[in-house]
């Protein structure tokens, strides 16, 4: 477990929102009337926990990394712990926050702060996390819970700046390539959960027909080409690094093979963005989860993609898919960001 402090000048310097302006996917009205104070935001993965303390400014002052302990107590202490590591290591009273976010795969009713169906964290059925955290904690910080994939868009909404109105998203999707593929949407500057909080289950549409079978019981999912286990099978590690890495590294050399898998991979990455931006018509997709830190040769082969596809089809063409594409900053922490600004009571 450890706490650091960003610096100045980098990704450190983040400033999600000012009191100046409007922020990203935030209602004016919200901003013109949030409460000055400190938040926190705790990112619940599948491995580890990342956390950050905003400022009454909006900028990041400290993160928090652990390693996640499965199950409900585990995911209880990993957020209490963060929260009071953030508070003690600036030597602020707990009462002094003005709220705690937190973003987890799962199930969530954001109006309870109940989570259930989390698999990836050991928590199968429905944990009272928000009135949990809030007991732990003293009884008197909020705690809100929302999805991890809505907390992310949030957070990418603040920090990727879009091509043409940098600062002013309102309608933007983040695509997470992980051990799965799903996507979190913000629309009209709202997040958009779904009528069963299903909104963006983009990994589990049909890519291939009578393709590879996926866990969901269908067969071909985008996610079992699409995810970061896709490439863990398509083309496994032989030196212990990532697959992804190791796969763009022998594409860059020129391996046909891994050339290959590179370019399916990438196709369908990009039916992924095709799907979200047809059906949405986000300004932009912002690519995160593990496979981003691959970096620019993937947003290069997913442009390219997604140009070829616009080369047959006028209609694509016209609407300009490869330039609509994003990664996720490197080092900045998107999802614990958005994790704070839903702490800050930001989200409607």
């Amino acid at each position: 477990m450890e706490t650091t402090t960003l610096r100045a000048g980098g990704a450190a310097a983040l400033r999600v929102a000012g009191p100046a302006g409007t922020p990203d996917g935030v209602r004016a009205a919200q901003a013109a009337s949030r409460p000055p104070g400190w938040s926190v935001g705790v990112d619940v993965g599948g491995t580890k926990v990342l956390a950050v303390l905003l400022d009454a400014d909006g900028r990041v002052a400290r993160t928090h990394r652990a390693p996640t302990v499965a199950g409900p107590d585990g995911v209880l202490d990993a957020v209490t712990t963060a929260v009071r590591s953030l508070a003690t290591a600036q030597g602020l009273a707990l009462e002094r926050l003005v709220g705690v976010g937190v973003g987890v795969p799962g199930v969530v009713d954001p109006a309870t702060g109940t989570l259930e169906h989390a698999v990836n964290v050991g928590v199968a059925h429905p944990f009272a996390l928000a009135a949990a955290a809030t007991a732990v904690l003293g009884g008197r910080t909020v705690v809100r819970v929302e999805n991890d994939l809505n907390v992310a868009v949030l957070g990418a909404a603040h920090t990727v700046p879009g091509p043409d109105r940098a600062g002013h998203a309102r309608d933007l999707a983040f695509l997470a390539l992980g051990t799965g593929v799903a996507a979190g949407l913000l629309l009209d500057g709202q997040l958009r959960r779904g009528t069963h909080r299903a909104a963006g289950e983009v990994g589990h549409l049909t890519l291939v027909p009578d393709g590879l079978p996926c866990k969901c019981g269908q067969r071909g999912c985008v996610e079992q080409y699409a995810s970061g286990s896709a490439l863990d099978a398509a083309w496994p590690s032989t030196d212990g690094r990532p697959a992804p890495a190791v796969l763009f590294e022998a594409a860059a050399a020129g391996d046909p093979d891994a050339v290959r898998v590179r370019d399916r991979y990438a196709w369908a990455v990009g039916a992924a963005v095709r799907v979200l931006v047809l059906t949405c018509d986000v300004d932009r997709v912002v690519v995160g989860g593990g496979v981003s830190t691959v970096g620019e040769p993937l947003l290069r082969a997913v442009r390219a993609a997604l140009d070829a596809e616009a080369a047959a089809s006028p209609f694509l063409a016209s609407l300009r898919l490869a330039d609509r594409v994003r990664l996720a900053p490197p080092g900045v922490p998107v999802g614990a960001v958005g994790a704070a600004l839903v702490g800050r009571g930001e989200v409607v």
